[in-house]
């Protein structure tokens, strides 16, 4: 059975991270309100932590048997398929992911568009901590993916 908040979140699918920033774009001008525990600014905020580390890496490696065992079974799932919420990481060792308590939605919005821009004049090459190098489309394919799973928690209003 699905829980409630999944029936209040929206669909939603990318095909490019302009499309995602586009979204992300319309949804901080308009009224809106998330389901779940994080602010739409906390969404912005790690969601643009997560794609700058493919760039300045991740401070972190997931434990060798998730490298090894469970990575090359999921990677594709992960790749292509909508991600399913509940997976929390450990703060103490993915805590630079994790957003601001404080996160504020013009600042949390400007990374974002810096971290999209960058993606389009650098190839991101940080080692993943769960699925190693990644070639640049998996990275967005991943970025895109992730960005679906958390933007599905925030929702705009009816009388927007």
């Amino acid at each position: 059975m699905p829980s409630a908040s999944s029936a209040l979140r929206r669909e939603v699918h990318y095909a490019s991270l302009d499309e995602f920033l586009a979204d992300a774009e319309h949804l901080a001008h308009v009224k809106h309100h998330t389901v779940g525990k994080w602010t739409y600014a906390q969404i912005l905020d790690h969601l643009g932590r997560t794609m700058r580390c493919g760039f300045d890496g991740y401070g972190f490696r997931a434990p060798w048997f998730v490298r090894y065992l469970i990575a090359p079974l999921i990677k594709n799932s992960f790749l292509t398929k909508t991600m399913k919420p509940g997976f929390k990481l450990p703060k103490r060792l993915a805590g630079a992911l994790l957003p601001a308590d404080d996160a504020a939605l013009g600042p949390a919005l400007e990374s974002l568009r810096q971290a999209v821009a960058r993606s389009k004049r650098e190839t991101p090459t940080a080692e993943h901590p769960a699925f190693g190098k990644l070639a640049s489309q998996e990275w967005t394919s991943l970025n895109l993916r992730h960005a679906e799973l958390h933007m599905s928690f925030a929702v705009p209003d009816e009388t927007a």
